[in-house]
């Protein structure tokens, strides 16, 4: 049974090096979180000092903020600008890219359609030696909704798109094969249910976890304003984000009847769009007026 896994398992990488997800936020990831969250529309510069500040105010000291921006540098998820004594960062073209596209993957409302009970199986079998295209091949998989049913044999209820074929065919270094079948039942006991290879108990707990955390904080929206919106609604982004990763998006027939996916959704959505005034207006007064926060419908539809 395939439980839970961490969101940079799957997050497509594409030649950009986001940093690893961490319980808590690690300064990069919250340094990513916020200028996706104000500048991934129009790839505004900020200054490295307001960036600096902004950092500082969720718990960040200086150095370690000043050494964040350079990292991210480094990895290629952010560019840097001189003019004078002042240094400005912006995210990368291909940065901003592969937020942009997690992020319509990510927040998109979860399809409801009825399931036709075929599922999609894809066995493969990669050199012993091969770690890393094992890894890019598994992390392709999970990112596509897939999990393993067994060694070598990985299956997902969805069809997959040309692209999603293409990009494995270019993956497979070794053997691959894909199938499309129905799941013959052998009698109780007897066998494996196909939906068992997604720990679906575990990813309920996330979510309930998740609208524990949070319910409380939706009354308040309103009066939430300056450091604390940005704060929040950094926090919300950071923890959310990871919940729909983790969720493959099964059909609602093998789901149980209080599957939480759609509450916890639409307690994000509440709570990010809710403080995206407050905060942005915060953020404004630290960075200046280039800065533009976004709604998770925009998000979605594209940006």
């Amino acid at each position: 049974m395939a439980g839970p896994y961490d969101i940079e398992e799957i997050f497509p990488d594409d030649g950009v090096r986001l940093p690893r997800t961490q319980n808590g936020g690690s300064p990069q990831g919250l340094a990513v979180t916020l200028l996706a969250d104000y500048t991934l529309r129009d790839r505004a510069w900020l200054p490295a000092s307001a960036i600096v500040t902004l950092l500082g105010e969720a718990g960040v000291s200086h150095a370690s903020a000043r050494a964040t921006i350079s990292r991210l540098a480094r990895r290629g998820v952010l560019e840097g600008s001189r003019e004078g004594r002042t240094s400005s960062y912006r995210l990368t073209a291909g940065a901003a890219a592969v937020l942009a596209a997690g992020g319509r993957v990510i927040f998109a409302p979860a399809p409801d359609y009825e399931w036709d009970r075929w599922w999609t199986l894809i066995a493969f079998s990669l050199p012993q030696g091969d770690v890393v295209g094992r890894r890019e091949l598994r992390g392709k998989l999970r990112w596509l909704g897939c999990a393993p049913l067994y060694d070598g044999l990985w299956i997902s209820p969805h069809d997959l798109t040309g692209e999603a074929r293409s990009q494995l065919a270019g993956l497979a270094s070794g053997a691959l094969t894909v199938f499309r079948a129905r799941h013959v039942e052998l009698g109780e006991s007897v066998g494996r249910d196909p939906v068992e290879a997604w720990d679906t108990a575990a990813i309920a707990e996330r979510y309930d976890a998740f609208i524990r955390r949070w319910e409380p904080v939706r009354g308040r929206v309103g009066g939430i304003t300056g450091a604390e919106a940005v704060r929040t609604r950094t926090e919300v982004m950071d923890t959310y984000r990871r919940l729909p990763v983790l969720d493959p998006g099964l059909p609602r027939v093998l789901l149980p009847a209080d599957w939480p996916r759609d509450p916890a959704r639409e307690l994000f959505a509440a709570l990010y769009d809710g403080l995206a005034a407050a905060a942005e207006d915060h953020v404004r007064e630290v960075a200046g007026p280039a800065v533009r926060a976004h709604t998770v419908a925009e998000l979605v539809a594209g940006l």
